[in-house]
């Protein structure tokens, strides 16, 4: 009995073991299964994530120090027009702000291939102006496009774009219908555009077609009123000029004619608009730099234009239907004349605002705009200007641009720089200008894209 119970005994715990080793072996095996299965999940669920908690995660991660923030170095203002097929954000039917001139498509243009491009930099990605994170930015802001047509060519751009999500109303125009205000009431966000083409004071005579009757009388050293009486309310700005300064002129300073360009048998010194251009933006430059100013100031540079085998003025035509190969855009003399001077003025300029802790900072859209020459209005700047005569010649405008087009993506740009800078330093509490509105939010960072 003790042997048999022995041997029982003995089979038993053999048979023990076995199990327990077996157990011990499958447990191992569905544990590397389990872990393999898991990070695979995990795994996917990483690349799942919303962008939003992607952005949270980095936030999070962002150091103390403000200046050592991480931020993908990348020249905006170099790249290329690469296809769109999914076209702009909203069409010239779905906008009510689009200016007759710029409202190609209801003025009977009828190539839409301009509208299928978009702007690629050359080293980085370039995120899609999305509105409803713009106005998110803004709450609580304002803001001022300031210059000529080409500024209220943009306002219209931007204003078509943010209402894809809220409903702009116009709160503020001046007596001659140049200047105006905006407002997104769900954002409580203003835009303004401010007309100051010359951006110091200036008196201009023209006819209701725009044509000059007189020279321009230009006082170059002082600053137009239009746009600096406001300018301590604004969170965000854009400044310009340019084209006007090649009208005839006959320039002031210290209260007293000093020359003027394209004046014959005036008598006076032939300065030329050279003087004047560099003149009047030292003075704008050194206003900013001054300031104090703690919102974003961007100086944009001046816009070409593509008229070819003429001007606005001797039958000027822009044919081209589509943007520019890589580097075959060529610059008119003109555009170049002012453009460098443009950049020498705010190369000047940006180191002492760096010195003044004045945010500053430079919209170099020459080259991105310059190989757009299919992107103009051109003879769509009126109501179907062939549907009586095929032949007909009419007035081209190869200056402003179609709306939609390519100056949307100006506001691209513009959004993906706001973004950035938001990540170095918050805008301080906006100002309330123009109308009766709360400005109860706290100086806080802008959030980013999300």
């Amino acid at each position: 009995m003790i042997v048999k119970w022995n041997s029982w005994s003995l089979n038993k715990h053999h048979h023990i073991l076995i199990k327990f080793a077996v157990a011990i072996l499958f447990s191992g095996l569905t544990f590397r299964l389990y872990v393999a299965h898991y990070n695979g999940f995990a795994s996917d669920l990483q690349s799942s994530m919303p962008e939003k908690d992607q952005v949270l995660e980095q936030n999070v991660a962002i150091p103390e120090n403000k200046e050592q923030i991480p931020i993908e170095k990348c020249d905006l203002f170099k790249g290329d027009w690469i296809p769109n097929p999914s076209g702009p954000i909203y069409t010239n039917e779905s906008c009510r702000w689009i200016e007759e001139h710029q409202n190609c498509m209801k003025n009977g243009r009828l190539d839409p291939g301009y509208l299928y491009w978009k702007w690629k930099p050359r080293d980085c990605e370039l995120p899609l102006f999305h509105a409803k994170r713009f106005l998110e930015l803004m709450r609580n802001k304002a803001w001022a496009l300031i210059g000529d047509s080409i500024s209220r060519n943009h306002v219209q751009s931007l204003l078509c774009m943010l209402s894809t999500v809220d409903r702009a109303v116009e709160v503020y125009r001046d007596g001659e219908n140049k200047s105006k205000r905006w407002h997104f009431p769900s954002y409580n966000l203003t835009v303004s555009n401010i007309w100051s083409p010359f951006l110091v004071t200036a008196a201009i005579f023209e006819d209701i077609n725009g044509v000059s009757t007189a020279e321009v009388q230009l006082h170059l050293d002082k600053l137009d009123k239009a746009w600096t009486d406001i300018y301590q309310s604004l969170d965000y700005m854009t400044i310009s000029a340019g084209q006007w300064f090649l009208r005839a002129a006959i320039y002031h300073e210290n209260d007293a004619i000093v020359g003027c360009h394209l004046c014959p048998g005036k008598n006076l010194t032939e300065l030329g608009f050279v003087y004047a251009y560099r003149k009047a933006l030292h003075y704008v430059m050194d206003f900013i730099v001054k300031s104090k100013h703690k919102g974003l100031i961007f100086f944009r540079t001046s816009t070409p234009d593509h008229f070819e085998n003429g001007e606005w003025h001797n039958g000027g035509t822009c044919p081209k239907m589509s943007p520019s190969k890589a580097g075959k855009a060529e610059m008119k003399e003109l555009s170049k004349i002012l453009y460098g001077i443009e950049l020498e003025e705010f190369d000047k300029a940006s180191a002492k605002a760096a010195e003044y802790d004045v945010n500053l900072m430079l919209l170099d859209f020459m080259n991105l705009l310059l190989s757009r020459p299919d992107g103009h209005p051109g003879p769509y700047r009126q109501f179907r200007p062939f549907a009586e005569k095929k032949a007909a010649v009419v007035q081209n405008d190869c200056l402003h641009w179609c709306i939609p087009g390519p100056i949307d993506f100006l506001n691209d740009v513009i959004m993906d720089i706001v973004v950035k800078k938001s990540l170095h330093y918050p805008i301080r509490r906006s100002v309330c200008v123009g109308i009766s509105r709360s400005c109860e939010a706290e100086t806080s960072h802008l959030p980013g894209y999300n």
